[in-house]
């Protein structure tokens, strides 16, 4: 594996962590490993969610390395474009609980990726912003719809359009981050978070997602249907009977994710 994402499981939740200092940058090589690690944990039916910060404690990520665009080429561009798209959508579309664990300057592509998690825990000193346009780009990791959906088009259009970064308290304030803790403890946080998801069916959590981000490009009444297909469907799944028999039987469920 590539170092410049560490992984380890903890317990059902797996620990990614972006490492390439000093400001934990995303490359051509780190974004579509990131892709691929997600891809592996979506096999892996012992996973059931996933934390992503970064090395340190000054930088979440800072985003993309400006140094592959300094050549001005189109295609390496596109390339590129292509690339953190990618990756962050595979992210989005993680089967069970992504959360971001924000450490510090979370900037460009690296609030991108942090978009594309379910939830988002900062810490106190961390700032988010998505700079591009100050430089001549534009976010091309999904920046531009995800940051749109989280906190509205008219925050959304302060950040990029006016280049607004935004401190811990304002992006709670917006709905940009979940909650706020104290420096230090953002992973923490979100591990604890991580073992509230183990006691949930994996199962009902996957189509639950799925019907929660659909709401994203279908209407409410195209989704009652669907959401009553997907309650019906979990019904095939042994998780579950394991799920209502262990509440009747007042024990502990025992999820097998299957």
């Amino acid at each position: 594996m590539s170092d410049k994402l560490l992984m380890e499981m903890r317990g059902h939740t797996a620990l990614i962590t972006i490492n390439t200092p000093p400001a934990n940058t995303w490359d051509e090589e780190s974004l579509p490993r990131l892709g691929d690690l997600v891809e592996q944990l979506n096999e892996d039916n012992n996973c059931y969610s996933l934390v992503i910060t970064g090395q340190g404690e000054k930088f979440f990520s800072a985003g993309a390395d400006l140094n592959m665009f300094a050549s001005g080429d189109k295609l390496v561009a596109r390339d590129l474009a292509t690339k953190f798209s990618a990756a962050f959508e595979t992210l989005s579309q993680f089967r069970g609980v992504s959360i971001a664990a924000i450490n510090g300057f979370a900037m460009g592509g690296g609030l991108e990726c942090a978009l594309a998690c379910d939830i988002r825990i900062a810490e106190s000193h961390a700032v988010m912003a998505l700079p591009e346009a100050t430089v001549g780009l534009l976010p091309a990791g999904l920046g531009t719809q995800h940051l749109s959906w989280v906190v509205g088009e008219g925050w959304a259009k302060k950040m990029i359009l006016c280049g607004e970064r935004v401190d811990a308290t304002t992006a709670e304030k917006i709905g940009l981050v979940e909650e706020v803790v104290d420096k230090r403890l953002s992973v923490e946080r979100a591990l604890a978070l991580a073992a509230n998801v183990e006691k949930q069916s994996p199962k009902s959590v996957a189509a639950s997602k799925r019907l929660i981000q659909a709401a994203r490009h279908s209407s409410i009444n195209a989704a009652y249907p669907v959401e009553a297909d997907e309650f019906v469907a979990l019904f095939d799944t042994n998780d579950q009977t394991e799920g209502v028999n262990a509440f009747l039987e007042k024990r502990q469920p025992k999820w097998t994710n299957s």
